[in-house]
């Protein structure tokens, strides 16, 4: 997504959770082709910091682009908590509920002095809101709860020019379902099997989406969900 943003010619501040060796890489590749970049610290799930964050980033913002606002926010943060309904902990359920509903609620909250007029908010969402896996009830359910959220930002917000839309990503290959499919022989043969285009997705088949709805093109979109699964479950 912040490469893919990049490349169409957008400054990207990075948000990262505990890998700054990767996030600075990723700065140094935009910065490659010609754009500016940073990378920011922020775990997402806990609400308690996002005043200080917002301290870095209007300081940030002033100091590299000389601006006191942003254009756009994508809200990516994800963990993967997955067990049959009947054996979810109340400690998973709210790892998930903190990361995927209550900091990307409250973070955006937070952001919208910061969010330009005729911005834009793109959440990430997931397939399995539409079809059900078990294993991923608690974590679909949250993000069930983000495309209702993303309606009423659409609504509240629409008076300031700013969208917000869904991206719902099927399976994709990615340090978040690594595990998962070194731990299932076959996986990816069965993925295969349920999706209509053939594969399973790659981190380049979202970036472009999320770019897309950060252009003017996409100015009259809003309130919408995107899903982008190749055809799974049809």
């Amino acid at each position: 997504m912040a490469l893919s943003l990049a490349q169409k010619g957008n400054d990207v501040i990075i948000v990262y959770r505990s890998n700054e060796s990767e996030a600075k890489e990723v700065v140094a590749e935009i910065e490659k082709l010609g754009n500016k970049a940073a990378a920011v610290q922020l775990d997402v799930a806990d609400t308690k910091a996002f005043g200080t964050f917002f301290e870095t980033i209007q300081v940030l913002l002033k100091e590299k682009w000389n601006r006191e606002t942003f254009d756009f926010l994508v809200n990516n943060a994800g963990i993967d908590r997955n067990s049959a309904f009947k054996d979810t902990s109340e400690e998973d359920f709210d790892d998930l509920f903190n990361t995927h509903f209550k900091g990307v609620y409250f973070l955006t909250q937070k952001a919208l002095p910061f969010l330009a007029e005729g911005g834009r908010i793109v959440n990430l969402s997931t397939g399995l809101a539409r079809f059900s896996t078990p294993g991923y009830a608690a974590y679909a359910s949250m993000k069930g709860a983000i495309e209702v959220f993303t309606k009423y930002l659409a609504k509240e917000l629409g008076g300031r020019g700013i969208t917000a839309n869904v991206v719902a990503p099927g399976i994709i290959h990615t340090d978040f379902t690594k595990k998962a499919f070194a731990s299932h022989e076959g996986m990816e043969g069965y993925i295969n099997s349920i999706t209509a285009l053939g594969r399973v997705g790659l981190p380049e088949d979202i970036g472009g989406i999320v770019a897309f709805l950060c252009s003017p093109e996409a100015r009259w979109i809003t309130a919408q969900r995107i899903e982008a699964s190749g055809g799974m479950n049809l």
